[in-house]
């Protein structure tokens, strides 16, 4: 059976060397390799760092199977899905702003990092009033009561460190939804995954803490979970990892000061050896 693959970066800024690892090792590996463009901040997203991430793959000779998936045309897609989970009682409005959240974290008893559930507790008529009154809000996954709904075991199978049980508590009642942006990376990666037939999921190995909560949506929403392939992340002369929000060397760059795609991948191959 062909393994299907795919690379989804976000237009955020311009591709640097750990993007093309992740990518060549998704191509490398996938008979079938998608390029889908994550681009459901509408905010931080540009134009321009989509056509350079196309420019940036065909100059490393990356080619992608079928047509590029992007995200942000697709948002009713993604609505089709908060809205079976909130037929279900899974999702509730939460109207915190983030000082709220940060006050309720502070106090005695609160667990670290996560949201309190102060929207939850909430009764039927106050949520009314307050929708009713405009206020802003996220949808939030009740985590214990999807929890319970699952009857299937959650777990998934990761190359190199075989099966491992699912812990999506670890995120809380996570946010699936925003009013500036109306749905979240978690739902959207599910949900492509799924619609794209992915059968190995091959990023960095920051993304595997998601894992979790993903595989629980997939148990929701009635998806497959697919094999998980967390690779290394490269790192910088200073130890750091590779970031845009850190002035990344790109690939861009690398172009213009006459690097050689063949240079690349030759580099690549023998961090992957």
């Amino acid at each position: 059976m062909a393994v299907i693959s795919r690379f989804a970066p976000s237009p955020t800024g311009y591709l640097h060397l750990g993007h093309a690892y992740s990518a060549w090792l998704g191509r490398r590996r996938a008979g079938i390799w998608r390029l889908r463009l994550e681009d459901i901040d509408t905010a931080r997203c540009r134009e321009e760092y989509a056509t350079a991430i196309l420019e940036d793959l065909a100059w490393l000779g990356l080619a992608w199977d079928g047509e590029v998936r992007v995200q942000s045309r697709h948002f009713p897609d993604y609505a089709a899905a908060l809205d079976r989970l909130r037929e279900r009682g899974l999702l509730y409005p939460c109207f915190c702003t983030r000082a709220d959240i940060a006050r309720a974290q502070s106090a005695p008893h609160a667990a670290e990092g996560l949201y309190p559930g102060t929207c939850k507790r909430l009764g039927a008529g106050g949520r009314a009033l307050r929708l009713a009154a405009g206020e802003p809000f996220a949808l939030r996954l009740d985590m214990e009561r999807a929890r319970r709904s699952v009857t299937r075991p959650l777990r998934f199978f990761e190359e190199g460190e075989g099966w491992t049980e699912a812990w999506p508590e670890r995120h809380g009642d996570a946010v699936l939804a925003r009013k500036d942006t109306p749905t979240s990376y978690h739902l959207c990666a599910v949900h492509d995954d799924a619609l794209q037939c992915v059968s190995h999921v091959i990023r960095g190995e920051d993304l595997r803490p998601a894992t979790h909560l993903h595989v629980l949506l997939q148990a929701l929403l009635g998806y497959e979970t697919p094999v998980y392939v967390h690779h290394r992340l490269l790192t910088g002369p200073d130890g750091r990892r590779l970031a845009k929000r850190d002035q990344a060397q790109t690939l861009r760059g690398l172009r213009e000061a006459g690097v050689q795609p063949a240079e690349i991948r030759t580099g690549l191959e023998r961090l992957a050896a």
